[in-house]
C-alpha cells in the first residue's frame, strides 16, 4: 500500500508543471488502473460515514446515502472488520474509510443484476417482509460463498418465485427465533409420533422455504436474491387475509381489476380490489418427488357499492398447480392463466375468463374441463 501510495505521488509530482487539466485528468485515471484502483461499490445502508480511518476514534469526513456510488482504493481488516478506503464522488472528492457491511461491491451488484434477469417480464406473486436481518443469497443455499449481503429487519420486497429444500443440519441459518432453536431429535421424535398417528406428513417437517425476491431501489441496490423463509413473513393484503383458515394458506395473489398495477399492488397496504389467489394446505403431497406450489384456486371480488367481498369462484377439490400466475387482458375482458398437472402427468396451461354480469357481479368461467384436474379435497 506504501509502495502505491509513493508511486502515485512520485508521477503526479513529475507531472504537476504539466499544462492542460483534462491531459492531466485523463493521466490520473490511467495511473489509478494501473495500480488496482478502478473497483466501485454502491452504498447499501440507508445512511453511513465515511470516517478518517478505522479506528474506534475517528472522526467523520461525509455521510453517504443508499445509492451513492464509491471508488475503491484499498482494503484492510481490522479486529476481523473489514474497511475500504474509498474515495466518495462529491464535489471534493472526499477520501476515507468506509465500514464493509455499508456497501456492496460491483462485482457483487452485478451477480445480483444477473440473477434479477432471470425473471424479467414475470409478474410479482407475492409480497413479503423480513422478521429479522438475513442473508440475502445468490442461491438457495446456506453456504458462505452464496451470501450476497444482509439485508436489515423489516425490509419489503416482492416474490418472484419460491422453492422446497429438503431439510438438513446447517451451522449457519438465517434465523434468530427461539421459536426454532429446538434439536433435531425432538423435531424427529415429533415427526415419528405423527406419523404412527396416522396424520399426513406436513410440509414444514420435510423442508425449508426458500424464496426468489426483488427488491425496490429504495430497499436495496441488489435488484434480486434468495432469502430463507423462516425469516419472511407474506404480506397477505389486509383486506382479504381473513379468508385463509389454517388448513389452507394463501401463497399468491394478483389484481384483477387494475390496469398497469403498479409496483408494489400485491402488498399488505394495497387498496380494496378483486383478487385471483392460490392457496396451499399445509400437507404433503409430492408427485414423482415434486411437491406442488399450490393446491387451492379462490376469486375474491369486491362490491364497491356495499364494500364488501364475496366469492366468485373457488375450485371444489385440490389441484396440483405450478407457477407463476399471470393475470392477462384489459378493461372487461381479462383471464388469469394457471399450469395445472393432467392425470396423464403432463403440467398445462389453463385460462379462466374473468368478466362482470349486467348488475357488476364479477364472473369466473373456468376451463371446461377443470373437472379432470381437480381431486376431492381432504
Amino acid at each position: 500500500m506504501r509502495f502505491r501510495i509513493f508511486l502515485i505521488i512520485a508521477l503526479l509530482s513529475s507531472t504537476a508543471m504539466l499544462s492542460g487539466c483534462g491531459w492531466l485528468d485523463s493521466f490520473v485515471n490511467s495511473v489509478s488502473s494501473a495500480v488496482g484502483l478502478s473497483d466501485t461499490a454502491t452504498v447499501i445502508a440507508q445512511t453511513a460515514q465515511i470516517r478518517t480511518s478505522f479506528a474506534v476514534v475517528a472522526g467523520d469526513l461525509l455521510e453517504v446515502k443508499r445509492g451513492d456510488r464509491l471508488d475503491i482504493l484499498d482494503q484492510t481488516e481490522s479486529e476481523k472488520v473489514i474497511w475500504y478506503r474509498v474515495r466518495a464522488h462529491d464535489e471534493a472528492k472526499t477520501e476515507g474509510w468506509i465500514e464493509a457491511q455499508n456497501v456492496i461491491t460491483s462485482d457483487v451488484l452485478d451477480k445480483s443484476r444477473k440473477l434479477a434477469e432471470s425473471f424479467q417480464g414475470v409478474p410479482a406473486q407475492a409480497a413479503g417482509q423480513l422478521r429479522a436481518a438475513s442473508n440475502l443469497r445468490l442461491e438457495s443455499d446456506m453456504s458462505p460463498q452464496t451470501v450476497l449481503y444482509k439485508l436489515p429487519s423489516s425490509s419489503t420486497f416482492e416474490i418472484m418465485s419460491w422453492k422446497y429444500v429438503p431439510k438438513q443440519e446447517v451451522s449457519d441459518v438465517d434465523d434468530d427465533s427461539a421459536n426454532q432453536r429446538r434439536s433435531s431429535k425432538t423435531k424427529n421424535e415429533e415427526i415419528e409420533a405423527a406419523r404412527e398417528e396416522g396424520e399426513p406428513e406436513k410440509l414444514e417437517d420435510k423442508y425449508d422455504m426458500w424464496y426468489l425476491v426483488r427488491l425496490d431501489p429504495s430497499v436495496s441496490p441488489a435488484p434480486a436474491g434468495w432469502l430463507f423463509g423462516r425469516q419472511v413473513e407474506l404480506q397477505v393484503p389486509t383486506d382479504i387475509s381473513f379468508f385463509q383458515s389454517n388448513n389452507r394458506k394463501f401463497v399468491a395473489w394478483q389484481r384483477l381489476d387494475a390496469e398497469n398495477v403498479e409496483r408494489g399492488a400485491v402488498g399488505r397496504g394495497a387498496t380494496p380490489g378483486s383478487w385471483v389467489v392460490l392457496s396451499r394446505s399445509p400437507a404433503s403431497k409430492p408427485i414423482d418427488g415434486v411437491e406442488p406450489d399450490f393446491d387451492g384456486i379462490v376469486v375474491l371480488a369486491f362490491d364497491k357499492y356495499d364494500q364488501s367481498y364475496y366469492t366468485a369462484f373457488r375450485t371444489s377439490g385440490d389441484v396440483w398447480g405450478t407457477m407463476p400466475l399471470r393475470v392477462e387482458g384489459s378493461g372487461d375482458s381479462k383471464s388469469f392463466v394457471v399450469r395445472l398437472r393432467a392425470p396423464d402427468g403432463q403440467m398445462v396451461d389453463k385460462r379462466f375468463a374473468v368478466i362482470r354480469d349486467k348488475g357488476g357481479r364479477l364472473r369466473v368461467t373456468p376451463p371446461e374441463d377443470l373437472a379432470q384436474f381437480q381431486t376431492k379435497g381432504k
